[in-house]
Parts: structure tokens; sequence; C-alpha cells
């Protein structure tokens, strides 16, 4: 394995350096001084080239991926309707209005009707009350595209909105927040959209 071979290894757990490399906000000479004590590679220069050349490979391949993921986004549509509930439980319980999902010992629910949450609400473990669903119909596309979800979810984080529930299936993604985050989600997206 090559000196540069061994620094990306290195760099691949170590996601915000990664980030701050393809930024291009990173002091390389700092970074490769790290590199090399926790590597104990002798080679300092080797070691700040290939930060370099790491760095310019970042930034093409991160540029590839954002512009791909924002124009499934761009020819998406995007919804919301507030008055969702979800309920996280150990308990199997039949809902007529909404949808159940079993992951592992957990069902989630997710439903709109209050009569219905009250039957899922008993024994949960989590709730989210109230809360809001950003829905999002893309392309088939979507389902081979590496970075969507992470390109979403990274545009609402920036804006400090918390996803409280996540799901991606298909061509349909659905954003649970909180009902106070809606209407900000919601432009956002359709800001991109515009």
């Amino acid at each position: 394995m090559t000196i540069s071979d061994i620094v990306r290894v290195y760099l691949k757990n170590k996601p915000y350096t990664l980030e701050a490399l393809e930024a291009g906000i990173v002091n390389f000479s700092a970074l490769a001084r790290v590199v090399q004590k926790d590597l104990r590679i002798r080679n300092y220069h080797a070691i700040k080239a290939a930060l370099r050349r790491y760095a310019i490979e970042l930034r093409k391949e991160s540029a590839g991926i954002e512009r791909h993921a924002l124009s499934i986004l761009k020819a998406s549509t995007v919804t919301i309707e507030s008055g969702i509930g979800v309920a996280v439980s150990m308990r199997d319980v039949d809902i007529r209005k909404g949808s159940k999902l079993r992951i592992g010992d957990y069902y989630v629910y997710l439903v709109r009707d209050r009569r219905e949450f009250g039957k899922v609400k008993t024994g949960a473990i989590k709730l989210h009350e109230n809360a809001s669903a950003i829905a999002i119909h893309s392309e088939e596309r979507l389902e081979s595209s590496p970075g969507f979800v992470a390109f979403v979810a990274s545009l609402l984080a920036e804006q400090s909105i918390n996803i409280a529930e996540f799901v991606s299936c298909y061509t349909e993604t659905l954003i649970v927040v909180n009902r106070s985050d809606a209407i900000k989600s919601h432009e956002l997206l359709m800001g991109i959209l515009e």
C-alpha cells in the first residue's frame, strides 16, 4: 500500500475531516502532522501531497453527487401534511387508517386520525404528537442515486430542523418534523424547486 492509499483509508473513518477537506478549509500542514503522528509515517511531504490530491478528488466527486441530488429534488413534488402522529411501540396494534412498519422488535405507526393514534399511543416507547409530514415524490432514478437522502437531511440540519422520523422507499421520501418546523422545511425545499 502506498502512503497515499494509507492516508485515504485513514481519512475514510474521519467524516468531519473529509468534509473540511472537501470544503477547502483545512490547513494541510497541520493535518499532515496529525496524520503523520497517528499513522507513524515518517514522510511528511508525501502525506501532505496525498491530502492535497485527495481534497481535489473529494471536491469533484461531491459536486457531482450534489448536482445529481439537486436535479432529483428539482424534478420532485413536495407536499406538507400537519396533524400527524408517530408512535414507536413494541406492541402490534391493528390500525385501519395510517401506516405501520415493523423494524426488528419495534412497530412504527404513522397515523392521521386521533382515534387511531389513541390506539397506538398506549404503551408507546416514543411519541411525536401533532407533528407534520413533508412528502417528497421523486422520479424512479431516486432509488439508484447515492446521496439524495443525505443531501435533504443536511439541508434541513443546516437550518437547525430536527427530523423526528425519516422513511425513504422507492420514489417516496417522508420526513416527519415538529409542527413548528413544518413551514420552514417546506419553504426551504420549495425554494430549491423554484
